[in-house]
């Protein structure tokens, strides 16, 4: 079932339940690409459950060349209390190797930059391992800017946990 929404570009569509194996594969091959070839957990069933299930909560473009899935982009709505809006957060984008100068990558971005605006929403962010400057000159060269003012925190495992179960501070 596709997403109702604005025109995408061509070779670029909503996932559907059937592409589940194929956004699979690329998250592992952007985890082999990012140096964190052990780091993916994620499951078909997860994506199933999380990207097409009742209680979704992300959403998949997939780019498509020669019949064959070579790209994605899975994101999710934000929403920024400053400008009173939601937003796009781009969790992943990943084109093969071998698709890569064609293009496909930028449709994916052009892609959710028209959800964006069809929604209107205010803005679209991600963010980029630092050793990456291929990906940072491209991000740079369709008009994306670094915050380097920010940094990204993360509470995750056993901190998360441990956080998540403690009592309320303000009873003892």
């Amino acid at each position: 079932m596709a997403e109702a929404g604005p025109a995408l570009p061509d070779g670029v569509r909503y996932a559907r339940p059937e592409d589940v194996p194929d956004v699979l594969r690329l998250i592992r091959a952007l985890a082999d690409y990012e140096r964190e070839p052990d780091a993916v957990e994620t499951t078909e069933d997860d994506l199933h459950r999380w990207v097409f299930g009742e209680d979704a909560v992300a959403s998949v473009l997939v780019a498509e060349s020669g019949g064959r899935v070579v790209g994605m982009a899975l994101w999710f709505t934000t929403y920024s209390t400053w400008k009173g809006v939601p937003g796009l957060y781009l969790e992943d984008l990943f084109v093969e190797p071998a698709a890569r100068g064609t293009g496909l990558g930028r449709s994916l971005l052009q892609a959710l930059a028209r959800i964006a605006v069809d929604r209107g929403y205010a803005r679209v962010e991600w963010v980029v391992l630092d050793w990456n400057t291929p990906s940072i000159d491209f991000y740079e060269a369709i008009g994306a800017r670094p915050l380097d003012e920010w940094r990204t925190f993360r509470l995750t495992g056993r901190p998360l946990a441990e956080l998540g179960a403690t009592e309320d501070v303000r009873s003892q």
